[in-house]
């Protein structure tokens, strides 16, 4: 008789942690590779799109991934997703305009959609209860790692070899993942479950946010009758997305979470805190790069003390979630971030490089905390039937923050840099000549009598952005005021 083959725990566990760091790793290679991309592809003014983009079909497709997986299968489901995520990566990889890469970066999106939830899915099926918290605990370390590979390996990549390859290295890792797993995954057949998907509730999202991303891009042109239309759609899709969750058997989000005040706080919290993340994460890289003049390498440092001390921060948040209220926790674990964000709006073109180091791990520290103070809340303030759909929804609440927020600097960094250029406060200086400072390879071309007011037009661009983050934090922290004392 032959024996019934089984999961092989340790190679699937590894290729969980292996595909969760490919995943995450993308936006900081990609954060520390973009001013030289801008640089080869001529886009300082869509660039946001690469990010946000990325990050909104990520959004879009992970409810959708987690419920298929409950109803196909955890095998079929990823191995999808991670194919989608390859194709993507090469795409990207190959991209000969800026247009072209936004387009690859989407498809990029959908495929890393699937990875992370139904990761954590596989890890809950392969280890028991009492090993599980562990192996998770191992899993979000990843994250942690790869915030830190990421802007080395990006600065590595884009030096030695070209920009191109921070997606390309993909595919051969995704290739092999996808061979491990259809070997070493065994799963149990499962019956299909009668509860239908929420295909419309899943169209109606889309649409929305696809709208609301594409109306806040389309402001930069003013408030023409295309904006207004598209607005149009966003609430006319809101709408319906409510209309059709309230009567859905089993509705992608349940509308019961928003009667929770706690619950639905503290999602906002999240999106403004993350929002402000991405100016961090995406502006400091370009300010290292274009105001400064340093290497792609250097810029992709600054961030490390944030990447690694944010671990360090992620404990410090658990003992202070059990010694304090939650309510002051949350005020303290931010004031890290808000002093750090204060420093950002405050420093000028001859700040140290090393001043900057501090400050970004100081930065670690309040983003650790207040991410894990956030999610921890957004578990336990709704009933444990709820666990499950309120973190894919905290999830969703913090990506949607990013991709809106990405899309508003981008927008605030554009105005002000063409205002300036308007007023020829750099007589000569062109959009094209923005976009080759911003590159390491390419700022050495610039006319020398031009370059220091190139860089005072950038840095008063980026320190646009460094005020709204600033304002997002002060937001954070009156909304913190509204929950409940007790």
């Amino acid at each position: 008789m032959q024996q019934k083959r089984e999961t092989n725990v340790k190679i699937i566990t590894a290729c969980v942690f292996i595909a969760t760091f490919m995943t995450a790793v993308e936006g900081t290679i990609v954060s520390t590779a973009m001013p030289t991309i801008v640089g080869s592809l001529k886009g300082i003014s869509i660039m946001n799109w690469v990010f946000s983009i990325y990050l909104l079909t990520n959004a879009m497709m992970t409810p959708i991934y987690g419920k298929l997986a409950d109803k196909i299968g955890r095998k079929p489901i990823y191995l999808i997703g991670v194919f989608i995520f390859i194709i993507g990566s090469a795409l990207s990889g190959m991209s000969q305009n800026m247009i072209q890469l936004i387009i690859f970066r989407a498809i990029q999106g959908i495929g890393a959609g699937s990875i992370v939830p139904v990761s954590l899915t596989i890890i809950a099926d392969i280890y028991p209860v009492d090993k599980r918290a562990g192996v998770l605990g191992l899993n979000s370390a990843a994250w942690g790692i790869a915030s830190i590979v990421g802007p080395l390996a990006g600065g590595f990549i884009v030096d030695a070899l070209s920009w191109h390859w921070i997606f390309l290295i993909n595919v051969p890792i995704g290739i092999i993942l996808m061979i491990l797993v259809w070997i070493y995954l065994i799963e149990d057949k499962r019956e299909i479950e009668k509860s239908p998907i929420d295909y419309m509730g899943s169209f109606y999202m889309m649409t929305m946010l696809l709208s609301l991303l594409y109306g806040v891009q389309k402001i930069n042109d003013g408030f023409n009758l295309i904006t207004i239309i598209i607005f149009a759609i966003f609430i006319l899709s809101l709408r319906l997305f409510v209309r059709t969750e309230k009567r859905a058997q089993d509705p992608v989000i349940s509308l019961d979470l928003f009667k929770n005040r706690t619950f639905v706080l503290v999602n906002l919290i999240a999106a403004l805190i993350s929002g402000s993340l991405m100016g961090v994460e995406v502006y400091i890289p370009m300010w290292m790069q274009g105001v400064i003049g340093k290497s792609a390498a250097l810029g992709g440092i600054v961030l490390a003390p944030m990447s690694v001390i944010w671990m360090f921060g992620s404990f410090a948040g658990g003992r202070a979630m059990k010694k304090w209220h939650h309510r002051l926790a949350i005020v303290i674990s931010m004031l890290p971030i808000l002093i750090g964000s204060v420093f950002l709006t405050l420093v000028d073109k001859g700040t140290p490089y090393g001043l900057f180091l501090v400050f970004s791990g100081i930065m670690g520290i309040g983003f650790g905390m207040t991410m894990t103070l956030l999610t921890v809340l957004a578990q336990t303030s709704v009933s444990e039937k709820f666990t499950g759909v309120a973190t894919s929804f905290f999830t969703l609440s913090r990506t949607i923050g990013q991709t809106i927020m990405i899309s508003i600097f981008g927008l605030a960094l554009n105005k002000t840099m063409d205002k300036q250029l308007e007023s020829s406060m750099v007589p000569g200086a062109t959009k094209d000549m923005m976009n080759e400072l911003i590159n390491p390879h390419t700022a050495s071309g610039l006319p020398t009598e031009l370059i220091d007011g190139l860089r005072d037009i950038l840095y008063n661009s980026v320190h646009t952005v460094f005020f709204i983050g600033l304002f997002l934090v002060i937001a954070s922290y009156v909304l913190n005021y509204f929950q409940e004392k007790e």
